[in-house]
């Protein structure tokens, strides 16, 4: 569809514990449609160098955009820009600019920029610093990576603030879907056919059982509004038809 792809990784132990919720990778997905860009993957790895180290190196030349979260802060896992060094062949710098963000930021709260702190400031060499504007600590771009904080509050200052309006914005992706309520089943021969008859157009299926409501959410997905809107009038048509209730 789209000549534009992304994958998403999404980095930490906290995640796949289950200790923390990952709302990231939702939040990301949303973002990339209202500007064109297809998302193929989502990922989740643990804070080790080497997975995370295998998977950059596989995204980063699968997808035109790729976007980490997570393991940028002044913790002991918080691997994430040191792995970016070595998945990029790159030296682990002190960066000039995010020291100084860091110290102004620090300075005005009172707050020692220790070491550990400091550590937020040493990023591959090269990299493009990407705002923060809620507490300072920069997240950076490396060749088609986007590095971001784990935190939903931060990831979304700096994917709103700063890396979205530095996207190619491509065609826009159209969307629309229709509440069926039958059984996938009893409707997955009709959309088979359906889709060999727009391949233009993306069709998927998604079961609901919500009691007494038993159904499938059909959304149909182009870059082109005019296919979708034909595609969806040969559905509800079937529908009709078939004397199948397909909308409240």
């Amino acid at each position: 569809m789209s000549n534009s792809t992304a994958g998403i990784i999404i980095i930490g132990d906290e995640i796949l514990s289950g200790r923390t919720k990952d709302t990231n990778s939702n939040f990301i997905a949303n973002e990339l449609v209202k500007v064109g860009i297809k998302l193929e993957k989502i990922v989740i790895v643990p804070d080790q160098e080497k997975i995370i180290i295998e998977n950059v190196k596989e995204f980063k030349k699968s997808y035109s955009y790729v976007f980490t979260t997570g393991g940028i802060g002044p913790t002991h896992d918080d691997i994430t820009a040191e792995c970016m060094s070595k998945a990029f062949n790159k030296k682990l710098i002190l960066n000039k600019t995010a020291h100084n963000l860091l110290k102004n930021y620090y300075k005005k709260t009172k707050i020692i920029l220790n070491e550990s702190r400091l550590k937020m400031a040493y990023l591959p060499a090269s990299s493009k610093l990407i705002k923060n504007s809620v507490s300072a600590a920069p997240g950076f771009k490396i060749k088609n990576v986007w590095v971001m904080a784990g935190v939903p509050k931060i990831m979304q200052a700096m994917f709103l603030e700063d890396i979205e309006p530095r996207l190619s914005l491509r065609k826009k992706i159209f969307s629309k879907s229709i509440k069926v309520f039958k059984p996938e089943g009893d409707i997955a021969k009709f959309l088979g056919n359906l889709q060999n008859s727009f391949k233009s157009v993306e069709i998927g299926s998604y079961p609901f059982y919500t009691p007494p409501d038993i159904g499938t959410t059909v959304i149909f997905t182009s870059l082109e509004n005019k296919n979708i809107i034909n595609s969806t009038k040969v559905l509800c048509k079937f529908l009709t038809e078939a004397n199948i209730q397909f909308l409240r």
